[in-house]
C-alpha cells in the first residue's frame, strides 16, 4: 500500500458531528473511499484510538485518516528520464516529450508516462492522470499519488481552480485576433475520430493569436471543457487545422506530429489552497518554426 496520511484537527465549529460527516465534508472524501476505509483495520484514527465512521467527534480531537492506495502500480518500472517540474507528496506535474504514450502495454517495453512513474516514485505507488494528453502532444500533464488526491483534483479540473493553456501551430490564419468555439463535439462513426456535431456533448475552446508566421499561426489556447481531440476538432472547424495533423488536417514535411503543446498550468492545490503555476517553453520542432 503507499503511504498517505491526512491529520485534521476539529475546529469547535464542527464539534459533534460524526466522523464519516467530517470525511466527505471538509476532507473531501467520497462515498466510495469511506466504505473501503470501513474494511481497512486501524485507517481511520480520533485521537491515536481506532474509530468508526459513526463516532462522534469533539472540537481539538485529531482525525487520521490512511488514504494511501491498497494497490500497487500497474506499470512496470522502466529507466528513463521523468521530467518532474513540480512535486510534493500528493501530486506531481510532469513535462512529457512529444511521441511518448501516457499509458501503453509493457509487453512492449515502451518507454510510457506510467512506466517512468513507476521507476521514479516506485512500483508501490500508483499512477493517477488527471490530464492526459495524446502521444504526439508534448508538455505538462498533471498526476497524483493516490486515488483520493485524483479524485478532489478531478472535481476541479475545467474549473477557475485548474486551468491548462496550450500552445499550437496551425495552417493558414483566424478571422480575428482572438475568440471562442463552442461546438459540441461527437465521435465520428465507428471511426477513432471526431467531429463538430449538434448531438454531441458540450465544447468550448478559447484562442487568442500568440504570433502571425506567414502560412502559419502560432495561437495560445485554453480548453473550457476536456473532450477527446477538442483542440485538434475545434481548431479545424475553425479553418485553421494544426499543423501536421494527419487526422483533422493533413502531413506536414515541417514537423512529423501535430503542433500540440501543453504549455502552462495553473491550479489550487485542493489540500493546502497553494497556488501552483509552471509552465514549459516550446520543444525545439516546434520553436524552430516560430523563430
Amino acid at each position: 500500500m503507499s503511504p498517505r496520511t491526512l491529520s485534521y484537527t476539529v475546529p469547535p465549529e464542527q464539534d459533534g458531528r460524526r466522523v464519516r460527516s467530517v470525511l466527505q465534508g471538509p476532507l473531501g472524501l467520497s462515498a466510495g473511499l469511506v466504505t473501503r476505509l470501513k474494511h481497512r483495520e486501524g485507517s481511520v484514527r480520533v485521537n491515536g484510538a481506532p474509530a468508526k465512521s459513526i463516532d462522534v467527534l469533539r472540537a481539538g480531537d485529531t482525525l487520521e485518516i490512511d488514504v494511501g492506495d491498497a494497490k500497487k502500480s500497474a506499470f512496470s518500472p522502466m529507466p528513463g528520464q521523468l521530467d518532474v517540474v513540480w512535486e510534493d507528496e500528493d501530486l506531481f506535474i510532469v513535462n512529457k516529450s512529444a511521441g511518448m504514450a501516457v499509458h501503453g502495454r509493457s509487453e512492449k517495453r515502451e518507454p510510457t508516462v506510467g512506466a517512468l512513474a513507476a521507476a521514479y516514485l516506485g512500483a508501490d505507488t500508483p499512477f493517477h492522470p488527471v490530464n492526459r494528453l495524446d502521444r504526439d502532444t508534448s508538455g505538462l500533464m498533471c498526476a497524483a499519488k493516490t486515488g483520493y488526491m485524483h479524485e478532489r483534483l478531478r472535481r476541479i479540473l475545467h474549473s477557475d481552480n485548474f486551468r491548462r493553456e496550450y500552445l499550437a501551430l496551425c495552417e493558414g490564419a483566424p478571422p480575428a485576433e482572438r475568440g471562442t468555439v463552442d461546438a459540441p463535439i461527437a465521435r465520428l462513426g465507428e471511426e477513432k475520430r471526431f467531429c463538430v456535431d449538434p448531438s454531441g456533448c458540450a465544447s468550448v475552446t478559447h484562442w487568442e493569436v500568440a504570433k502571425r508566421l506567414g502560412g502559419l499561426t502560432l495561437l495560445r489556447i485554453v480548453p473550457e471543457t476536456g473532450r477527446t481531440h477538442q483542440i485538434r476538432v475545434h481548431m479545424a472547424y475553425l479553418g485553421c487545422p494544426l499543423l501536421g495533423d494527419r487526422l483533422y488536417g493533413r502531413a506536414s514535411a515541417l514537423i512529423g506530429r501535430a503542433a500540440l503543446h501543453s504549455h502552462a498550468i495553473r491550479l489550487v492545490h485542493p489540500l493546502s489552497g497553494e497556488l501552483i503555476d509552471v509552465s514549459a517553453p516550446l520543444p525545439e520542432d516546434m520553436r524552430s518554426l516560430t523563430e
